[in-house]
């Protein structure tokens, strides 16, 4: 039949979400909410549309796919959901309110919609018991994560009277339109994602509190250092609200069988009910473990409930276990590498002893807690890492139980990689794993691969005669180490007469920009010659992607900000991801971009809008000036940051096969046709300098943002050149350089970088 039309009942932050992600997949979706007293009896709904649409934090891809949902009311819009194809349920977690609605919806519903749950704590079976045979069959759980569009991960469920053929349906239509990935789940308490999840958080917030750590220290090792994002556990509690996640283990603990671990840190730090009844529940209300006073970042105090200032948490195995692998701080023998080793290992045994309850492969759980909860690897994927014999052996040093599946792991791995990826099935024997059509990952792929060649800040793969670059540095910020895998990944490909070039990889983002560290360094040691030839050699190898004779693709996920979107702008495609945030944000340190970005912003805004030299160089100005970034590549494209010939998907698993295809069949590689430009010369120059500079006078601009609006203007315009003066590509090149060059000489610039990266701070001067 096909999802032509949807639903969401329940405008609240998942509810509304999902709508906005439903209209991002181009389909119309009705949002319901109860009906309000006053003036506007669709209130409520109209706030979710509201919240989504927000262009500060938007859930939908552009204005434009905003117009798709339409709000109403539950009251007077009931009989509209006779036309929608699905309706997902969104309110309360509530089994009575969830039953009387679902008996509704069944006197309206056309008898071939699906009717699903965003539950993530009412067993299926207990939804739907009152209901008939045919209602049942229709029905099942689908359960989004928060930011529904940000967050890859969706638990699907169905319950013992789902027809295969719906759950099939449902299966592809949130793959392949609403861009999910989609992970089968049992009808168990909690599934997978939250299950896992949740019991990682709360023991680490337990045992900080217990070991005596303070938030900065456990959010320094429950971090990066184990592969799991910066906000650590007390970061991430402020994220969601301390409030809520407190209600997310609360319900976690009410649903749970006795004897589950899950109970022996389900409850609240006694502090944290004295921090909700005082309002400080996290970044929502402006403090919570953490809160920003006066510009500087405080913790609070875990004994007196005071804040304190942050200092910054540096231990040399966490660091190591952040480059090389969590091992080293597993075995690092200071109390931190205690808090490490019993948060980790707990949350390893609880992961391994859930199996074969909620399945018998360890890859559901893995593939929810990377998606569901941003882990680089999955538990089963980090015990392989540390080493399965290792884990069982001191376990059974401090005489704690194995669970049976990790012990049937014994003298192997959970993972197999010879000849094809696959895994172990509890019971014995390996089980191929298998995704979808059309969906790829690397990080599976590269399992099975070798490096060509590599450094510590990429590495380049041979895949089926396509050359893929990978950057893995912190950040996958870009220095001279990530641009000579570039570059040499480039000669390869012409010397060997592959097929052609990739620069992608599955971490949560391409790359935050160029490496500062790199370019602090130079300053420092004021080799201005240095900094030269790695701009010279960055931008050269920009040209050599642009002017290759086979295809070359960027395929970029999350953020490509500053040096990264640098690389992205010169690739003779761009394939993205739907969620990809890109610009050029140099000007916020005090520089200007120095891979080609300006030349490239200039050309592109020509191109794009059809317009005159001087106004193409303002628009450039204005955009390179103001450091503006677009929230999706249709704003992209809009902000002429993208071509014509440049499309993106909406699952990120899908990516890497869409990327192959197109160089394999090449046809929609467009060559860079970058004539010598006519500059706007002198006076062009003057007005903008002078825009600056009545900006700073009326108190707009920093003093130092006039002085890099003058380098931007100098670059876009020629300078005091005659109107009319043809530059070329390396002409603006070299003044990209020059001006890279006089800005990190100044005090000013030098004090906006050491500052971002000592002290996290964004300076204004």
């Amino acid at each position: 039949m096909g999802i032509q039309k949807a639903a969401v009942i329940g405008a609240g932050t998942m509810g509304a979400g999902i709508a906005g992600q439903v209209a991002n997949a181009g389909i119309e979706v009705l949002l319901l909410d109860l009906p309000s007293d006053g003036e506007d009896v669709n209130a409520l709904a109209q706030r979710g549309k509201d919240r989504v649409t927000n262009p500060a934090n938007p859930g939908v891809l552009s204005p434009e796919h905003g117009k798709l949902i339409t709000v109403g009311n539950i009251r007077d819009d009931f009989d509209k959901l006779a036309d929608c194809d699905w309706i997902a349920e969104a309110i309360l977690e509530r089994l009575d309110l969830k039953k009387d609605l679902y008996q509704k919806l069944d006197s309206v519903c056309h008898d071939q919609a699906i009717i699903t749950s965003n539950t993530s704590t009412i067993p299926i079976r207990l939804l739907v018991e009152d209901m008939p045979i045919e209602f049942r069959k229709r029905f099942a759980i689908t359960h989004f994560f928060n930011p529904v569009r940000m967050m890859p991960l969706l638990e699907l469920v169905a319950g013992e009277d789902t027809d295969p053929a719906i759950m099939a349906e449902l299966h592809a239509f949130c793959d392949e339109q609403l861009g999910k990935g989609v992970v089968p789940c049992a009808d168990t308490p909690g599934f997978l994602g939250n299950r896992v999840g949740c019991y990682a958080i709360q023991t680490a917030l337990h045992l900080a509190n217990d070991m005596g750590l303070t938030p900065s220290e456990a959010d320094g090792i429950f971090g990066r250092p184990m592969g799991i994002p910066k906000t650590g556990v007390f970061g991430l509690y402020d994220l969601i609200g301390i409030d809520l996640m407190s209600d997310v283990a609360a319900s976690l603990v009410s649903i749970l069988p006795d004897g589950d671990d899950f109970h022996t840190f389900g409850t609240k730090l006694p502090l944290m009910t004295e921090m909700i009844a005082n309002g400080q529940k996290g970044r929502k209300s402006g403090q919570g473990f953490y809160r920003s006073k006066d510009g500087d970042k405080q913790v609070i105090n875990l004994e007196t409930g005071d804040y304190e200032a942050v200092s910054a948490f540096h231990h040399g195995p966490a660091a190591k276990a952040e480059k090389d692998g969590i091992i080293h701080i597993l075995e690092d023998d200071s109390r931190y590498g205690d808090y490490a080793w019993q948060v980790m290992s707990r949350v390893l045994v609880y992961a391994a002893g859930l199996i074969p309850e909620v399945g018998d492969t360890p890859v559901g759980v893995d593939d929810a807690m990377k998606m569901g909860y941003n882990w680089i690897k999955g538990p089963f994927e980090l015990i392989d890492d540390i080493g399965v014999d290792y884990l069982i052996e001191r376990l059974e040093k401090e005489q704690r139980a194995v669970p049976d599946y990790l012990r049937q792991a014994a003298g192997g791995s959970f993972y197999s990689t010879d000849g094809e990826l696959s895994t172990l099935v509890h019971g014995g024997g390996l089980k191929a794993i298998e995704r979808p059509d059309g969906t790829l990952r690397f990080n599976d792929r590269k399992k099975t691969l070798n490096p060509i060649f590599e450094n510590e800040a990429a590495s380049a793969y041979n895949v089926e005669d396509v050359v893929l670059v990978e950057f893995h540095s912190k950040a996958n910020a870009l220095g001279s180490q990530s641009m000579q895998i570039l570059d040499k990944a480039l000669d390869h490909v012409s010397a060997n007469s592959l097929d052609g070039l990739i620069i992608h990889n599955d971490a949560q983002h391409f790359s935050c920009g160029a490496d500062l560290r790199e370019v602090r360094s130079y300053f420092e040691a004021s080799d201005w010659d240095g900094l030269d030839r790695f701009l010279d050699h960055f931008q050269q190898t920009g040209l050599k992607m642009a002017r290759a004779s086979f295809p070359v693709i960027a395929a970029p996920v999350g953020l490509s900000l500053g040096g990264g979107f640098e690389v992205v702008l010169h690739a003779k495609q761009v394939i993205c991801h739907a969620n990809s945030n890109m610009g050029l944000v140099e000007s916020g340190v005090g520089l200007i971009p120095g891979g080609g970005g300006c030349k490239e912003t200039l050309y592109r805004w020509l191109a794009a809008k059809e317009c005159d030299m001087e106004q193409a160089a303002w628009e450039a100005y204005m955009a390179l000036g103001y450091g503006k970034t677009a929230s999706s590549p249709i704003l992209a494209r809009d902000m002429a940051m993208l071509r014509p010939n440049d499309r993106y998907v909406n699952n990120r698993d899908r990516l890497f096969s869409e990327a192959m295809a197109a160089v394999k069949d090449g046809s929609e590689q467009v060559a860079f046709d970058r004539p010598p430009l006519k500059m706007a010369g002198q006076p062009l120059f003057e007005k903008m300098v002078n825009w600056a500079n009545n900006m700073v006078a009326k108190g707009k601009l920093y003093p130092h943002d006039a002085v890099v609006s003058t380098e931007f203007a100098r670059i876009l315009t020629g300078g005091e050149i005659a109107p009319g003066t043809e530059w070329s590509e390396q002409d603006l090149l070299d003044a990209e350089r020059r001006a890279f060059l006089t800005l990190a000489k100044s005090e000013a610039t030098q004090a906006r970088i050491i500052g971002l990266l000592d002290h996290g701070k964004s300076i204004r001067n």
